[in-house]
């Protein structure tokens, strides 16, 4: 578990799914403005518990690690936050994502669950480079990034299929200071 001010995050497990499933579905208009098409049983129980059983098994296998955020104050899941395409090597990188439960936005939750696990990327999993792909237009992400220590890079051209159409992202990244 890795503990912050206002938040906790923690690995997700099976019994996530429903509370994974609400938060999904809640936000489900919100979310897919800036997400990648996502398959039929996404909005299913059983859609999200084989999510979790294969964040699960790229945890297991060193190739990502994928946390609920908590509110300290109440316990409540408030999204998720995750280190995906774990490249090891001479690369040492991962990308990361992360999705908060839209009435949840503007508390600094984000930035907290942010800097904790780039905290953990790099102390822990001693990654040297953590990257980030944003649409342009998605101001408060590209801000919680730069509260978090990355730097913009510049813009990949129609990187990301988003709600059918290929979206630019703006690139940032932070390195491990201490490499």
């Amino acid at each position: 578990m890795l503990k912050g001010d206002k938040i906790y995050l923690r690995m997700l497990t099976i019994e996530d799914a429903e509370s994974m499933l609400g938060i999904q579905k809640e936000n489900r208009e919100f979310f897919e403005k800036f997400s990648m098409e996502r398959s039929a049983d996404f909005y299913t129980i059983e859609g999200q518990a084989a999510r979790i059983s294969t964040f699960e098994e790229d945890y297991k296998l060193d190739q990502g690690y994928y946390f609920g955020i908590f509110s300290k104050e109440d316990d409540r899941f408030v999204g998720t936050i995750n280190l995906f395409q774990v490249v090891r090597g001479s690369l040492q990188s991962a990308f990361i994502g992360y999705f908060i439960d839209k009435a949840c936005n503007g508390k600094g939750y984000a930035t907290e669950a942010t800097k904790l696990i780039v905290d953990y990327a790099f102390h822990t999993l001693k990654l040297h480079r953590i990257e980030a792909g944003v649409i342009p237009h998605n101001i408060g992400s590209i801000r919680v990034l730069e509260k978090s220590g990355f730097h913009k890079e510049g813009i990949a051209k129609k990187n990301v299929k988003i709600n059918g159409r290929w979206e630019d992202h703006q690139v940032l990244a932070v390195i491990n200071p201490n490499d």
